[in-house]
């Protein structure tokens, strides 16, 4: 058996290939961290090393704010409420920003068909993905069907201003496949308050571009879903967003078969037929809470997914189906430079 996480994205400016001269060098500042279960990366470009460093401290802060305030099986504001839609509570208090979370990701669920789904923390916590080191088994037959019958959505929920209620005691929340991109668009808010104006954050694979690098745009690469390389690179303009879903960014392998946190909430079954989903977000308020959010319903989708990337207004994107071939849109192939030897299927 076989554990492990993988990052969705290639940052090309760091790590892979450091594609600045010397002279150049003086004008980045690089921090990283680790929050969100994964490894997060942040560079500002031609600003002062104080104010770039105060800046960056201060997204930083924030990420380990959101980690903490809305972690899905730690204590946490998220697991009270939890607890007490469990228990039946049926007017529930909660903070504003988490209200206001819950508002934009129940809408972004039924834009998604409910294939973007954050109320199956219980279906997640059988297949031992609740935890940031999951062990590889298999939920029983019975635990599945239950958890499947049980139907859980984010339709149940009813949020009231800063009062939430659910009408089904199965919702169980995890913000996994929101909080990063919603962490994006807090940084960008942060560095723009700062008076950065060029930065890229990238979170696990998610990445938000801001401004520049110098004269050239941000330049970032798709990454390979079986290769440790890239599939692919595109320039990252101001304010675009990109995200990926793959099976390869945590994962058991069990008795020869693949099993990847990306679950069906219509059948309770790790996802197949996809190997990668990646969505770009072009400026909009929100970008990087969608990118993180629509790749869901577009991976889950697999024929379907091109459908409902366009559900949510995304023209970018590409797929890598379960034998490996690539599908792109047009308006995505347009922006890509493949690798060597590594082609794709235009699909509008």
């Amino acid at each position: 058996m076989r554990l492990t996480h993988r990052l969705a994205l290639w940052l090309l400016t760091t790590g892979l290939a450091l594609l600045l001269a010397g002279c150049q060098r003086e004008q980045l500042h690089q921090q990283e961290s680790y929050v969100f279960g994964t490894r997060v990366e942040v560079i500002t470009w031609g600003t002062p090393e104080r104010e770039a460093r105060a800046a960056t401290a201060a997204v930083l802060q924030e990420f380990d704010r959101l980690h903490r305030a809305y972690h899905a099986w730690e204590p946490s504001e998220l697991t009270t409420l939890n607890t007490a839609i469990a228990a039946g509570t049926p007017q529930i208090p909660v903070s504003p920003e988490l209200a206001a979370m819950l508002t934009d990701a129940k809408a972004l669920a039924a834009t998604g068909d409910q294939l973007f789904n954050p109320a199956i923390g219980q279906l997640i916590a059988l297949w031992g993905f609740h935890t940031d080191t999951f062990a590889p088994a298999r939920p029983t037959p019975d635990a599945l069907a239950t958890a499947i019958k049980a139907h859980p959505s984010m339709a149940d929920l009813t949020i009231n201003g800063t009062t939430v209620s659910s009408r089904n005691r199965a919702v169980q929340l995890d913000l996994g496949g929101y909080a990063k991109g919603y962490a994006l668009d807090r940084a960008a808010t942060l560095f723009r308050q700062r008076g950065i104006h060029n930065a890229l954050i990238n979170i696990g694979g998610n990445i938000l571009a801001l401004g520049t690098k110098g004269d050239r745009p941000w330049r970032v690469g798709i990454q390979h879903p079986r290769e440790p390389r890239p599939l692919a690179s595109l320039p990252l303009r101001d304010g675009e967003a990109i995200g990926t879903s793959g099976d390869y960014q945590r994962f058991f392998e069990l008795d020869g078969t693949r099993y990847c946190h990306l679950l069906d909430p219509r059948s309770g079954m790790p996802a197949r037929g996809t190997q990668a989903v990646t969505v770009l977000v072009t400026p909009r308020p929100g970008a990087g809470t969608l990118s993180d959010a629509a790749s869901k319903p577009a991976y889950l989708g697999g024929p379907q997914w091109r459908a409902y990337t366009k559900r949510y207004g995304i023209e970018h994107a590409l797929r890598v189906d379960a034998d490996g071939r690539i599908e792109v849109s047009r308006a995505l192939r347009d922006r890509l430079q493949f690798e060597q030897g590594i082609s794709a299927t235009i699909v509008d």
